[in-house]
């Protein structure tokens, strides 16, 4: 697959008008005034130019450009705020798990059942949401999921039992799977190649704020009321994402590109992407490193709280600067790697980086050090953290690279896969109680291992070196 190339809105959906025979190449929209751009609205400001240009304007007209740049930039912000949505979600909760606990009378391998039911919401509603957006375009799913999300998330702040909080929670995943999806299909619709790796690197800058700041603002508002101000506050955010995502996210997949059959056609679909190795491999490998991020999400909690003593304001300040760890090193992705270096090398230091970490993590839970302070223990996760910057967009990247036709029900195989095994790590956690945090670093060796494993086995970088080598 080729790992250069532009804007896939510039390739495909912009209308140039000097392309005839013996036509004189016209000037064009700079390529970072409509990088990002939704291609309905691209193409319009591509229009505008083209008419500048017959009517015999020298180059675009300086309304065209700002319309391109303004819209770029308020797609590029509506699919960022669409991909924090998940962890808004999570990490708002984190610091509330324990204060949930006693309000429920449940123990806390029930109450991380709430992370569990929201992730395999996320994941099981992904494999419906993407083929659904191959067919019927991404705009109506996507709103219809918010608006399911909102009720659900309202409900949350009501549900008197951990039961009851379970099953809301799963909903709640189920809805929020809309936007994880779609924002990635909407970002395979515009680009390929290191433009996409890119872009997904811009996103990570943007819904990494979502980490660093959901859990400051879970803990101030566990100050002034209890845990169900949380889903308040998470409802109020729903109600203005979808009324941002009905206003300025334009359809990005036009009619004719567009599925046209049912469950039986999404079906084959995905089974010929899973049966593309290095798609699979790609898939499993970004899944195995999600776990690895999740198995730190759904016990930190308790890590840091019970058995390190911090209150559930330095919990957030500590939240914080992991994801600050993770946005820096995404962005040294984005703009200092992607491009200069290929990317399955990118992708695997960035998991040698994470399996280092998660076994400093794993001796020192294990007393192998002595007894180890919270700064320790902080520091390797701040580590795995931020490597995580390097392995997710490069994952989601390159995988998607082998999609042309699909990119809903490729990026629903993705989602999914990332948040079943997400899922599946997270009450492995706490297996042995609230007092250890040996469980939580054997998930994330186990999972790290599994990971680089996956992806010399399945996606064998070497070969694909060699053949781009050869110019194949």
């Amino acid at each position: 697959m080729p790992e250069s190339g532009g804007s896939r809105a510039q390739r495909e959906h912009i209308p140039t008008p000097g392309t005839g025979p013996g036509a004189e190449t016209p000037p064009t929209l700079p390529a970072q005034a409509i990088r990002a751009a939704g291609a309905d609205t691209v193409s319009g400001a591509a229009g505008a130019v083209g008419a500048a240009e017959a009517a015999g304007a020298a180059g675009p007209t300086a309304k065209a450009v700002q319309t391109a740049r303004r819209t770029g930039f308020l797609v590029t912000m509506v699919l960022g705020g669409l991909t924090a949505l998940p962890p808004l979600s999570m990490d708002m909760y984190l610091p509330a798990l324990p204060a949930v606990t006693d309000s429920l009378s449940a123990p806390a391998a029930t109450i991380q059942l709430t992370l569990t039911a929201c992730l395999a919401g996320m994941a099981l509603g992904q494999l419906v949401v993407g083929p659904m957006s191959d067919r019927w375009g991404r705009r109506k799913p996507l709103l219809l999921g918010m608006v399911v999300y909102v009720v659900a998330t309202a409900i949350c702040a009501l549900a008197p039992t951990a039961e009851l909080l379970i099953g809301f929670r799963l909903l709640q995943g189920l809805a929020g799977a809309a936007g994880i999806v779609i924002a990635r299909a909407v970002v395979r619709d515009l680009y390929d190649g290191v433009e996409m790796a890119r872009f997904f690197s811009t996103l990570m800058l943007i819904s990494g704020v979502a980490p660093i700041i959901a859990p400051l603002i879970g803990g101030q508002v566990m100050r002034f009321t209890d845990w169900r101000g949380i889903f308040v506050v998470l409802t109020g955010v729903g109600v203005l994402l979808t009324l941002v995502v009905w206003k300025w996210l334009h359809e990005t997949l036009p009619p004719g590109s567009r599925h046209t059959g049912g469950v039986t056609d999404a079906l084959r679909t995905m089974r010929g992407l899973l049966a593309d190795r290095v798609f699979t491999g790609y898939m499993v490998t970004g899944g195995l490193a999600f776990a690895v991020l999740f198995a730190y999400i759904s016990a930190s909690p308790f890590v840091v709280q019970e058995i390190y003593g911090a209150s559930p304001q330095t919990f957030s300040l500590l939240f914080g600067l992991n994801s600050i760890g993770l946005i820096a090193v995404g962005q040294i992705n984005g703009k200092l790697l992607v491009g200069r270096f290929r990317l399955d090398k990118v992708l695997g230091f960035g998991l040698a980086v994470i399996v280092l970490a998660a076994l400093a993590l794993l001796l020192m839970t294990l007393g192998v050090f002595g007894e180890v302070g919270l700064v320790p223990i902080a520091a390797g996760l701040f580590v795995l953290m931020s490597a995580m910057g390097v392995a997710m967009p490069n994952t989601n990247a390159q995988a998607l690279m082998r999609t042309k036709h699909a990119a809903g029900s490729a990026s629903a195989l993705l989602g999914t896969s990332s948040f079943l095994i997400g899922a599946i790590a997270s009450p492995l956690v706490g297996i042995a109680g609230e007092d250890t945090a040996v469980p939580m670093a054997v998930v994330q060796v186990v999972c790290a291992v599994a990971a680089v494993g996956c992806f010399l086995a399945l996606c064998r970088p070497w070969q694909r070196a060699g053949r781009e080598a050869a110019g194949l």
